[in-house]
């Protein structure tokens, strides 16, 4: 099964948006839940995961301004992006962390313009 994204949008910087991902509740209630992105010319890593617990991590980058949470009953995790940069274009995944390869989905464009 794939995961899949949604919510991105070309927004201008400073704006916000909202991904948002559905899981499989057998890959949702036991997993690490991660927000991926990959950028034009570069690999694909982690920006945020949120533990079945709702411990946090955050890639620096990305820290103070997004905010990842996950709501049990519905098995969606989300991705809250605030005061976004264009350095912040990418398309963006939702995958547990560690990530398996037979779930990446095709992902969600973010684009923001300066």
């Amino acid at each position: 099964v794939q995961l899949q994204a949604s919510g991105g949008g070309l927004v201008q910087a400073g704006g916000s948006l909202r991904l948002s991902c559905a899981a499989p509740p057998n890959i949702f209630v036991i997993n690490t839940m991660g927000w991926y992105r990959q950028a034009p010319g570069k690999e694909r890593g982690l920006v945020a995961h949120i533990t079945t617990g709702r411990s946090t991590k955050y890639a620096d980058s990305v820290k103070g301004r997004f905010t990842i949470s996950r709501d049990n009953a519905k098995n969606m995790v989300y991705l809250q992006m605030n005061s976004l940069k264009p350095e912040d274009t990418a398309v963006y995944y939702c995958n547990t962390d560690p990530a398996l390869a037979r779930y990446w989905g095709q992902g969600t464009q973010v684009t923001v313009s300066s």
